[in-house]
């Protein structure tokens, strides 16, 4: 690998959308030249129009351009890049993807191989965590055997219900709830044969599902000469089949001290496994505690609700991380402030959630204070049908979660998309619903909402 200098002159940016504009303006903010990669299927991306080189990489099916690793690869020699920035979904937790980019002399941009590895299997990620003392859910404590009568007992041990969940698994798939013991084999065989169709691998675990949690999770910001610190929690509880559609910091009732004390276990255990770069602790949250359930190893969809209520650039972190510099950044340097509101914009039907592709005739953003949007659409942009649906974020900050909540009612009524279907008068219903403008509800209130 070259020797890491003060700052890359020249990264590839190895994804699309919104998060590939994003890393583009912090790299132009660094003076980071940089390079698009895109299928053919997005030429006019507004980041490959705004980078100042880019590659044409493979056809418009993401197995062919970007989860193409030999082009993605290719692509940094040509332009004689020094990093590759993976952005999120995609390759982003490919330990495999990483190891190559590392063994072809260039940096990921992102945690070593190795984190991201033990961190992307749910059952060493646990074990991990427990050894660095963070709570995790009651369960099985690893794979579950072929011994059905071992696996009963195991389900006794926890209590009923309980949730099968594949080692490999994420976004939602690999996952059964199981209320009694008379169905219990039944769904181990089923998510075995789902884990394997989906991931290659047939390794399940047990573990107690719980009724009503939240969704809480934590960022961290850490280094590679032994430095971590947390940025707060966000609360991602309002989701569909597993998938976030709201996300919000601080999350509602959670005191300075709850925040302080799992804040810094978290960056207690990124120190421990030699974590570098950003990432996210996952947690279910209910009575009080708080339940480990996976580690994303990568920049978040939701990064900018920490970034406003902190005044920290994760992206620009994230890029000072992975060449090899120190946090300038101490934990009591952080000062929480004010309260940020994020909707995901999808192109999509608002009440059965298929894909909307299409041509954008007339886009226009809102505006005012505290009202930030990352997208990367413009007027006669064509959503392409090949990836996910995701179109945007519209971000809004405030004093308090009730201006916040205030600012991003006004800018979902002054937004403008038309030419496709949006899921924004979806996020106009939410954020004017009684229970999600007190704050605290849990996973399941969307889908019970929609009647799923």
């Amino acid at each position: 690998m070259p020797e890491k200098q003060k700052m890359f002159e020249k990264i590839v940016i190895a994804n699309r959308g919104e998060i590939a504009l994003r890393i583009l303006r912090a790299c132009k903010e660094l003076g980071i030249k940089t390079v698009a990669v895109h299928s053919s299927a997005d030429t006019d991306l507004k980041h490959v129009r705004l980078a100042d080189e880019s590659v044409c990489i493979g056809p418009p099916a993401s197995a062919q351009s970007y989860l193409n690793v030999p082009a993605i690869i290719s692509a940094a020699e040509v332009t004689d890049a020094i990093a590759i920035h993976p952005g999120y979904g995609f390759l982003s937790e490919n330990a495999d993807f990483a190891e190559r980019v590392e063994q072809s002399g260039f940096i990921f941009i992102g945690p070593r191989p190795e984190t991201i590895r033990t961190m992307g299997d749910k059952i060493s990620a646990i074990n991990t965590m427990k050894r660095a003392g963070i709570p995790c859910v009651p369960g099985s404590d690893g794979p579950l055997s072929d011994n059905g009568h071992l696996n009963q007992e195991i389900g006794r041990k926890i209590g009923y219900p309980v949730i099968i969940k594949a080692s490999g698994g994420g976004g939602g798939r690999g996952m059964r709830v199981v209320h009694s013991e008379a169905s219990l084999s039944n769904a181990i065989s089923i998510t075995r044969a789902e884990a394997t169709a989906a991931f290659g691998d047939d390794t399940v675990y047990m573990e107690k599902f719980l009724e009503t949690p939240r969704h809480i999770e934590f960022q961290i910001l850490a280094d590679e000469h032994g430095n971590a610190i947390h940025l707060g929690e966000r609360d991602c509880s309002m989701q569909r089949r597993h998938q976030k559609v709201i996300e919000e910091a601080p999350a509602p009732g959670i005191s300075q001290e709850i925040r302080d004390r799992m804040g810094k276990l978290c960056a207690n255990a990124c120190i421990e496994i030699g974590y570098r770069g950003v990432g996210t602790f996952e947690f279910l949250y209910e009575d009080g505690e708080f339940y480990f359930i996976e580690m994303n190893t990568r920049l978040q969809v939701e990064h900018p609700v920490s970034e406003l209520i902190t005044g920290i650039d994760l992206v620009q972190e994230q890029l000072r991380a992975a060449a090899g510099l120190a946090l300038t950044i101490k934990q009591e340097d952080i000062i929480f402030n004010g309260h940020a509101i994020e909707c995901r914009l999808n192109a999509e039907d608002p009440e059965n959630f298929t894909p909307s592709p299409g041509t954008i005739k007339s886009f226009h953003a809102p505006g005012g204070p505290g009202v930030r949007v990352d997208s990367h659409i413009y007027d006669g942009y064509v959503v392409p049908p090949y990836y996910d649906s995701m179109i945007g974020k519209l971000i809004t900050y405030g004093s308090n979660r009730e201006s916040a909540m205030a600012r991003m009612r006004m800018a979902l009524d002054e937004i403008i998309i038309d030419g496709i279907s949006t899921n924004i008068s979806l996020h106009q219903r939410l954020t004017r619903d009684s229970a999600f403008k007190m704050g605290g509800t849990d996973i399941h209130y969307l889908e019970k909402k929609l009647g799923l």
